[in-house]
């Protein structure tokens, strides 16, 4: 009786955790020319890494950006830069998550990484009692209608840049000068608003783990 050498299942080969690096406050311009350089320059060994930071006052205009939604920028300067969307705002107090990952091998599209910035945002409100949604037809996180938080992509090379905008203590004045993300009239609403945080920094570490969870392939 012959008999028949079935082939071996490789193992499945466990998710390697992304590097993560809190840079405190950075500047815009140097942050985003680091994050194009570390993307252009990685290869098929390189390991993912997610960024947690803040940035001094900037207006950015993404890639689908018309000036005219930049109302009165001031003293801010406005930065054209290569992500999707309309314009924003970033500012001290307010926590910025930057995943630098290589999609192809984590075997996410596009629309999975925005809904897990988006459920890692969702989740972390529900932790402190707070109702937030995403909304299909214009992306980031809402809390009764008000802006929470804002994504922005760019994908190159199959590898992602740009990201989360999480309004936590900064000061929302500067989006009364601009229509946030195209949309006049646009109220935005901050997380120390809806519920108590120490620091931008314990919050960080907090949000930390529920980041991972959400885009390191262990949903």
């Amino acid at each position: 009786m012959s008999s028949v050498m079935l082939p071996m299942k490789e193992p499945a080969q466990p998710a390697i955790a992304p590097l993560v690096r809190h840079l405190g406050r950075v500047g815009y311009e140097a942050t985003w020319r680091s994050m194009q350089k570390f993307t252009d320059q990685r290869d098929a060994g390189t390991d993912d890494e997610i960024w947690f930071l803040e940035h001094p006052p900037v207006f950015t205009l993404g890639l689908n950006g018309r000036r005219e939604h930049v109302l009165a920028p001031g003293d801010i300067p406005v930065v054209q830069v290569d992500r999707g969307g309309q314009v924003t705002y970033h500012g001290p107090g307010q926590l910025v998550v930057y995943p630098l990952l290589d999609l192809k091998r984590l075997r996410i599209g596009v629309r999975e990484l925005v809904a897990g910035l988006e459920g890692a945002v969702i989740e972390l409100c529900a932790g402190f009692g707070i109702a937030a949604e995403a909304h299909r037809d214009a992306r980031g996180v809402y809390v009764d209608g008000r802006k929470l938080a804002s994504v922005g992509l760019r994908i190159r090379r199959s590898c992602s840049y740009h990201g989360l905008a999480l309004n936590v203590v900064n000061d929302l004045e500067p989006f009364l000068r601009i229509n946030p993300c195209g949309y006049e009239g646009l109220q935005l609403v901050r997380l120390a608003d809806l519920a108590p945080v120490s620091s931008l920094e314990d919050l960080a570490r907090m949000f930390e783990p529920i980041v991972l969870r959400r885009l390191a392939g262990n949903r």
